[in-house]
């Protein structure tokens, strides 16, 4: 026990200084009364107790005084001599599972029964507190409907396989196609496993309904580094993960720190581990990023977390470099010649890789040709090269806030393959004749070669649409205006005008955050938008009807589901809350509903939270060879061709539509789906890393800002607190229940708002509220905020009083939940799932 407890103390230690600032764990009555009834007749004492909890502060320790005076007062648990306790009547005491112990506690169940992660909060001793005859094994019977506990190895034991997907730090889901419904294992029965790790399972019989188990076999590791901060003891380290849904600390012998110093951000990497869950995983340190809370070293540990790339193999750029700059006769002459032809480039004013051009010129009958060129990385990038090889690794190039983490190597993506002005350049096209009206009339689709005449930035387009001055500003002024009817003809046929708003910084040389807003969408980036939409539009439908037999030729398709009708009827329920209407019942109206409703809720407080609740309702867009459509777009086919520099599943489609021009047969379709769900992991994998060091920036931004006052709107609302964004920056922070001035407030989920026990005054979506910045945790990437309470000095004080004498009960514990977790479905109907539907910035097109 003693080497436990030494082993135990640097953990809490570290875990304290990850985040100085978080408030203590609560220590709730029903805690300190799940000890006693998960363990009838055995005999606690306060130290044990408060081990068992994980007390660490003066505040906790009165609470559990408080709670087991009292349990003892009524008659619950039975003081026996000095501090120690036992429950009273062991055979009577029938205890009911802890909120965040029951199944459906927290958790949204979308079709099929599956239950999504947490809304709610989570018990933090759930875990290794269990009911006796349900998953430990003991001498107590199990309650009426549950399967009886089998020992490991019993004849007649039930073992499956599937995937972990950690719900919270007390346990996971295993997901199996062997069982209808999700499997519940508590993190100390699952061997160590982690998210995406496959695992083999023995089931150990249900709880009301939903079958639990303990791993037997980790099968396969995805992972074996994790990325946190390291905390010295002695001579050893733990190292406590960044992930918080991670349940473990890392133990690093002295050997094996590699000169790491206390408190900086590393990577670890684990070569042991343990089966006794009571003990550590064993590691060695990889990286070291410096100290955290630093800007290089929280960026690129995010990097690390994500398993993102820090520079590439050095036979990927030997190959890249081998690459030559100059076009061959031979090859121009396989290709169509745009040189001749007005080309341009619009992009960001700081983007280096351009892999989209327009050109345009008038034809003999009136009309008008359009060319979208593509930059042709196939060519250079071919099969079998360590440059595919990495390619296909990445998939994708992944935009930080303050840095991109490329897809192909520099030489590549911002030389050879990008279509900077008065250079000769190979590409892959897709062109378009059409009249002034947008009206399409033919379409060509091959190898071309072109010289772009100038590069626009985005501002400098903008400008030559609204003043209509300027050089080939007569070309812009006409393709925008194609671009508008196009558009228009877009959302006459059901596409969904819903978008959500794009953070934005403006940082030093150093990374600091000097200020934040929102990207503005204009006409010059929603015509180059159009543009494109039509490309990958055409490009699929091309390949698509070269066949007219199943089955069809194997293409990438970008494809989107409807939305399913659950989340829909909810989302539709919730935006009657505030005055709005959706008709769900013709399903052939259903995007016109949604772009009404997009329309109405313009210049509104809730617009935001409506256009992100309805983005969130939709599917999720991905790859996949099944050419299902895309219902975003209202496009029955749709590819993504137009951006092969930063995305593979363009690379995948250029060589597809080559070969098909060329003559080529059908190509296998598994290895190709393969390529597809890989890109679309990726893909998700990427925009989790963005989201996170926006989180981070938003953080350190704030972090010089506390004190001060902001407007900001009800984001999000938990059983714990509530979520403000702030509606000049977008930065979003939470303010605990227990911090609302004038009342007691408890959630009201079904309707989405709070309500005030004594005045009962609601607060709900969308709502006006002014804040003040109370703290900014850079190492939790958390934001806390107070209501700005404008009531005299005495009514402030007695209501402080008050509290602190309520402490200790039900009501004040509940409103304190896990500091600076945001769940997943806590923000509305919409939960976790949602994604673009289509639009936005070019790199998602």
């Amino acid at each position: 026990m003693k080497k436990k407890d030494e082993s135990e103390a640097p953990r809490a230690s570290a875990k304290a200084s990850r985040a100085p600032k978080a408030a203590p764990a609560p220590v709730t009555k029903s805690l300190v009364y799940r000890i006693f009834a998960d363990n009838p007749g055995k005999v606690f004492s306060y130290r044990q107790l408060s081990r068992r909890l994980g007390v660490t502060t003066k505040e906790q320790r009165e609470d559990v005084f408080i709670h087991l005076k009292t349990l003892r007062n009524s008659g619950q648990l039975t003081h026996l001599q000095n501090d120690d306790y036992r429950l009273s009547d062991p055979e009577a005491q029938k205890v009911q599972p802890l909120a965040a112990e029951r199944p459906d506690h927290g958790k949204k169940v979308v079709k099929g029964g599956r239950p999504v992660e947490a809304e709610f909060g989570n018990d933090p001793i759930v875990r290794r507190r269990r009911t006796q005859g349900f998953d430990e094994p003991g001498d107590g019977q199990p309650a009426p409907g549950h399967t009886p506990y089998r020992e490991r190895g019993q004849p007649g034991s039930d073992t499956i396989t599937g995937t972990v997907a950690l719900a919270t730090s007390q346990y996971a889901f295993v997901i199996s196609e062997e069982s209808e419904t999700d499997v519940r294992v508590f993190t100390d029965r699952l061997k160590f496993a982690m998210q995406g790790d496959t695992v083999r399972i023995r089931l150990r019989g249900q709880r009301d309904g939903r079958p639990v188990g303990d791993v037997v076999e980790v099968v396969n590791r995805v992972k074996t580094e994790i990325v946190g901060q390291l905390k010295l003891q002695g001579g050893f380290g733990f190292v406590s993960p960044d992930h918080r849904k991670l349940y473990f600390d890392v133990f690093v012998p002295y050997e094996a720190l590699h000169g790491a110093n206390d408190g900086e951000k590393v990577l670890v990497s684990i070569t042991e581990w343990p089966e006794d869950s009571t003990r550590h995983p064993v590691g060695e340190i990889v990286r070291s990023f410096g100290p955290a809370g630093q800007n290089e070293a929280e960026i690129n540990a995010i990097m690390a977390e994500f398993g993102l790339p820090f520079e590439f193999p050095a036979d990927v750029e030997e190959e890249s470099e081998a690459i030559p700059d100059r076009i061959s006769e031979e090859e121009i002459a396989r290709r169509r010649d745009f040189r001749p032809i007005t080309t341009f480039t619009i992009d960001p004013a700081d983007a280096k890789d351009f892999d989209d051009a327009l050109s345009i010129q008038k034809l003999e009958n009136g009309h008008w040709e359009i060319g979208v060129h593509i930059a042709d990385v196939t060519h250079y990038v071919t099969p079998g090269t360590e440059l595919e090889r990495e390619a296909k690794h990445r998939a994708t190039s992944v935009y930080l806030v303050d840095r991109v983490i490329p897809m192909l190597p520099e030489r590549l993506s911002n030389g050879v393959c990008s279509l900077r002005p008065h250079e000769d350049k190979l590409t892959f096209s897709a062109v378009f004749e059409l009249d002034e009206k947008g009206k399409l009339y033919d379409s060509w689709f091959g190898k071309t070669i072109i010289h772009s005449d100038r590069r626009f930035s985005y501002e400098e387009a903008q400008e030559r649409i609204e003043s209509g001055e300027g050089d080939y500003a007569a070309e812009i002024v006409l393709m925008n205006d194609m671009a508008k009817k196009i558009c228009a003809e877009r959302f006459r046929k059901g596409a969904i005008s819903f978008e959500t708003q794009e953070v934005k910084f403006r940082l030093d040389e150093n990374g600091k955050p000097l200020g934040v807003y929102v990207k503005e969408r204009k006409d010059a980036h929603k015509m180059i938008e159009e543009f494109m939409l039509m490309a990958n539009r055409k490009v699929a439908e091309f390949v698509y009807k070269l066949k007219k037999t199943n089955p069809r030729f194997t293409m990438v398709y970008r494809v989107h589901d409807a939305p399913d009708a659950d989340r829909l009827q909810n989302f539709a329920l919730f935006a009657q809350k505030f005055g709005h209407t959706l008709d769900l019942t013709n399903p052939k109206k259903l995007s016109t509903e949604l772009n009404d409703l997009s329309m109405e809720v313009v210049g509104r407080p809730e617009q935001n939270v409506i256009q992100t609740l309805a983005v969130r309702t939709m599917s999720k867009a991905k790859y996949t060879t099944e050419p299902m459509g895309h219902f975003g777009l209202a496009f029955e086919h749709y590819s993504h061709f137009t951006s092969p520099i930063r995305r593979y599943p363009d690379m995948m489609a250029h060589r597809l539509l080559e070969h098909y021009l060329q003559g080529g047969k059908n190509v296998k379709v598994e290895p190709v789906e393969e390529e597809c769900k890989h890109s679309s992991e990726r893909e998700k994998l990427a925009a989790n890393a963005e989201r996170a060091s926006i989180k981070y920036k938003q953080v350190e931004f704030m972090a010089d800002v506390i004190g001060e006052q902001f407007k900001g709107v009800v984001s999000g609302l938990t059983e714990w607190g509530l979520y403000v964004e702030i509606e000049e920056n977008k930065c979003e922070g939470m303010i605990r229940l227990s911090d609302l001035p004038g009342d007691f407030y408890e959630l009201d989920k079904d309707n989405y708002r709070l309500i005030g026990q004594r005045n009962k005054k609601i607060i709900q979506f969308g709502d006006e509220i002014q804040v003040v910045v109370k703290a900014a945790n850079l190492l939790d990437r958390t934001i806390d905020f107070e209501v700005v309470d404008n009531r005299p000095d005495h009514e402030k004080s007695r209501e402080k009083d008050e509290r602190r004498n309520s402490r200790g009960g039900d009501r004040s514990d509940r409103s304190r939940g896990p500091r600076g977790e945001k769940p997943g479905g806590g923000r509305g109907p919409g939960g976790k799932g949602g994604g673009r539907s289509g639009g936005g910035d070019k790199r998602r097109r």
